[in-house]
């Protein structure tokens, strides 16, 4: 692969139209744009990160999470881009120096096609269609599309929202560049070869989308076998992954923090590990004593995620070849110094153990689980039998968008995804008390 071909600002569904010359913007600028003014992003402000939606304590959701992936990628993207036209001059004419744009809109979409209630929502979808009333549709639907809803994913789900043609949305979903939509694929493969851990990059009805996409930027195709295909990833998808790895991981801590489920002593400790003891005195001296410990959390934190910022990209330009030749094993994060990477598993294992695990946390699972379980039953028997009285009830309440009166059952099915995945937290609960007939409309 090569930079010249793999960063282009041609825009799916718009290919042969110029950019009007009254656009002072860069093409991956508009990508941010449109992004952020979008309702889907907006819906994320209503999505669960990791914590309950806050009370009185604000934690992140998946909206201040994905702004806060979108700046340190940028930082990334920003760095590399340096580094890179500093190595290779001829690079000076290309869109090289708009990496930090497109890393940063990519950064910013990442979790856009995320269910409601986190990873709890995508096991239940994958759990009804493999334990429970969804089985009886496997026939029904044919084999790429069993794979597509048994391996369910935010990340297949994010380039599907970005590239869909809805009903009255206009060719080419979002109308993104290549190189952003590029830049989101962090599992270029179909969901034949998903795995253990049910990730790929895009459903059945998306493949030639990103094939197209693939193709032009000269992405490597590794396997293109009767129809399962597995790509290198775009380099940039390293970065946005980078991006994403270091706010969640050490954000977690400095909200388990703020919720008391780490001490102030485990934080500093957890925080401070990623420096040698130089740089730890200076650190820990560089505010008074007598300093709020809640904003020494956040200078901790935020020193934290500079050195992190700047091992990613070093470790990067040091296996820019690799990558490029889609040889590069593994996240930038594996590949840190050892005192970085050792103090990041630490964060990793005291997440598992006291954050992910704790109590607030598994509840909201538990809720969210049974609540979206629930839906997706009452929607998919729906769209399986449309002319029950029942079943006409339920598909009023679903905007015209979704394909649910489609004449193929498969196209259906994902329709119902494409609904129950696009609710916020709030709304899916609305809705299921009403459903349920625990809650009556106010009028």
């Amino acid at each position: 692969m090569n930079w010249k071909q793999l960063l282009s600002s041609r825009r799916l569904g718009k290919e042969d139209k110029p950019t009007p010359a009254t656009e002072r913007r860069t093409e991956y600028q508009r990508d941010y744009d449109r992004l952020i003014f979008s309702a889907p992003f907006r819906r994320l402000q209503n999505k669960t990160q990791v914590f309950p939606l806050p009370g009185s304590i604000f934690v992140h959701n998946r909206l201040t999470h994905s702004l806060e992936v979108s700046s340190v990628g940028r930082s990334l993207g920003t760095d590399v881009a340096s580094e890179l036209l500093s190595r290779h001059e001829d690079l000076a004419t290309t869109d090289i120096h708009s990496i930090g744009a497109i890393v940063s809109a990519a950064c910013l979409a990442h979790d856009m096609g995320n269910p409601p209630f986190g990873h709890s929502g995508e096991r239940a979808i994958r759990s009804f269609f493999t334990e429970g009333r969804g089985q009886e549709v496997r026939e029904k639907v044919g084999e790429k599309t069993w794979a597509d809803i048994t391996n369910f994913d935010g990340n297949a789900n994010t380039f599907r929202l970005l590239t869909h043609q809805f009903n009255g949305r206009r060719k080419g979903g979002f109308v993104m560049t290549y190189s952003t939509l590029a830049a989101i694929v962090k599992y270029p493969c179909c969901a034949t070869l998903a795995g253990r851990k049910s990730k790929f990059g895009f459903f059945e009805p998306e493949r030639e989308i990103f094939v197209r996409i693939a193709t032009a930027l000269g992405m490597r195709c590794l396997t293109n076998d009767d129809g399962i295909l597995r790509y290198a990833r775009h380099p940039l998808v390293y970065l946005v992954e980078a991006a994403d790895d270091i706010c969640y991981e050490i954000m977690d801590i400095e909200d388990a923090h703020k919720l008391r489920l780490l001490s102030y002593e485990q934080t500093e400790d957890l925080l401070l590990g990623f420096f040698d003891d130089a740089e730890r005195e200076a650190i820990y001296h560089a505010y008074p004593t007598d300093t709020d410990r809640g904003d020494k959390i956040v200078y901790y934190r935020s020193c934290v995620i500079n050195a992190l910022e700047r091992a990613c990209v070093a470790v990067f330009v040091a296996n820019e070849q690799a990558i490029l030749d889609g040889t590069f094993e593994g996240s930038l994060i594996d590949h840190l110094p050892e005192r970085l990477r050792t103090a990041y598993q630490r964060c990793e294992d005291i997440a598992v153990k006291q954050i992910y695990n704790c109590k607030e946390v598994t509840d909201i699972d538990m809720a969210g689980y049974h609540i979206i379980y629930t839906l997706l039953e009452l929607f998919t028997d729906a769209v399986i039998a449309p002319d029950k009285a029942y079943s006409r009830l339920l598909l009023k309440q679903v905007s015209s968008q979704y394909e649910m009166q489609a004449d193929d059952l498969a196209t259906r099915v994902m329709a119902v995804l494409d609904y129950l995945s696009g609710m916020t937290d709030v709304y899916a609960l609305d809705l299921y008390r009403k459903i349920g007939g625990q809650q009556l409309p106010m009028v």
